[in-house]
């Protein structure tokens, strides 16, 4: 490993989603980087400077050393291979290792001796080094630990958010030896002023990850629940939230849908490691079936609230505000509930690509809002569009007379709606 330095190295960064395009551009700022991607598309948009995803400004990767591609032998000259795919869940809620396993196989032929490979996807405890390296041994025909090495660095992306990114956060690195953990600290360290927290050992940096996202899953698991129990008592969940808040050590998490890339699936990658170590993750998993239930929760408390079969206008479709990522968002189980429930529902979203809406969910994006059409609108996302929509500007997409509003966000409580409209917020 002494033959390293930075100097020297050239980076193949495997995955360009909302995890590994921010990772290649920062590289690219100090070492030679070569981004790939197995989706043609995805590639010929970054090379004409465009980030579909909306969270990279086309002026930064245009300016960017960073190359683009989607032939899988450009990157067989680099030295560090720096995986970002994704580990989603099944529809059975267990891991699906499937993109890891390929992307494993696909760089496996090409590495050389002293390379390393490091694994950015969260995973559970031991993936990388019990899955995702007989893989690479038995495509390099080297030996893990001896002829390449391993690393892991788990990803901390949160679209949309301007203020916590690569260049400000702390980052966690591990590596197979300590050698291979000073020069992953190193490469880092580049990128974000040398905040680096370095890890025990691998499974500890994977364990540290598991744990950050059902962390948080919980604590918005107890707050929904809370909400149920308060809503129940005719009392705002939001006007208790605030009083509570006044507390210095009171954790401000709030209500809503719990979907995306992270928070919804990360926890049943614990919940599996749990199992495979004959332990019941029982406080996991609870948090998760609260929140995984919600969608019918609200979807059954709107129907209670118009007594009869009613179009609905759904505002908001991605996982998140004011973002396009549309990855396991559960507002598409607030939608398929109230269908069940015999309403008429059309769902418009400022942010989201229509076309992937349609070939993630087979649902159609409605492109205008119509006035004078609806018995009820549901805010599902926060986008700031939505929120300063005047009072008046919401009140007109109703059909003449009364109408309900129900508001998941509790972003328009302040707002001063006609008699005639029925507000309801948590």
């Amino acid at each position: 490993m002494s033959s390293f330095d930075l100097s020297n190295a050239k980076v193949a960064v495997v995955g360009l989603g909302y995890v590994g395009l921010p990772l290649a551009l920062e590289l690219s700022k100090y070492s030679d980087v070569i981004g790939f991607d197995i989706n043609e598309e995805r590639i010929k948009t970054l090379q004409d400077g465009q980030d579909t995803n909306e969270e990279m400004t086309d002026d930064v990767i245009l300016n960017s050393k960073c190359k683009f591609t989607n032939s899988i032998s450009d990157i067989q000259n680099c030295n560090i291979y720096i995986v970002t795919v994704p580990t989603p869940i099944d529809g059975q809620r267990k891991p699906d290792l499937t993109a890891l396993e390929r992307a494993s196989e696909a760089i496996g032929p090409f590495i050389q001796k002293d390379d390393i490979v490091v694994y950015e996807s969260t995973v559970y405890p031991g993936v990388t080094e019990d899955i995702c390296a007989p893989i690479l041994e038995q495509k390099s025909g080297l030996k893990s630990g001896e002829g390449f090495f391993l690393g892991y660095s788990p990803e901390r992306i949160n679209p949309g958010d301007t203020n916590n990114t690569l260049a400000n956060m702390a980052k966690i690195v591990a590596g197979q030896n300590e050698d291979v953990a000073d020069f992953l600290c190193a490469l880092y360290g580049q990128i974000n002023d040398d905040n680096i927290f370095e890890a025990k050992n691998i499974k500890t940096a994977e364990a540290a990850k598991a744990i950050e996202n059902a962390q948080r899953d919980i604590n918005v698991a107890f707050v929904n629940e809370v909400t149920m129990i308060l809503n129940k008592l005719d009392i705002s969940a939001y006007d208790v939230l605030e009083a509570a808040q006044t507390k210095w050590n009171f954790l401000p998490f709030t209500p809503g849908l719990v979907g995306g890339h992270c928070i919804g699936v990360d926890p049943y990658y614990l919940a599996k490691c749990a199992l495979d170590q004959g332990h019941n993750p029982e406080m996991i998993l609870a948090g998760r079936h609260i929140n995984d239930s919600m969608g019918s929760y609200f979807a059954t408390q709107i129907d209670q609230h118009l007594n009869k079969k009613s179009s609905i206008l759904v505002l908001g479709f991605t996982f998140k505000e004011n973002i396009s990522d549309i990855r396991n968002t559960k507002v598409i189980d607030v939608i398929q509930a109230l269908k069940n429930l015999g309403h008429d529902v059309d769902t418009h979203d400022i942010h989201a690509s229509s076309e992937a809406v349609k070939g993630e969910y087979d649902l159609e994006l409605s492109q205008d809002l119509q006035n004078n059409s609806y018995d009820a609108v549901v805010l599902a996302v926060g986008h700031e569009e939505y929120i300063n929509m005047p009072a008046n500007e919401i009140e007109q997409y109703f059909k003449e007379g009364s109408g309900l509003i129900y508001d998941i966000k509790s972003v328009w409580r302040q707002h001063k709606f006609s008699d005639a409209i029925q507000y309801v917020c948590l």
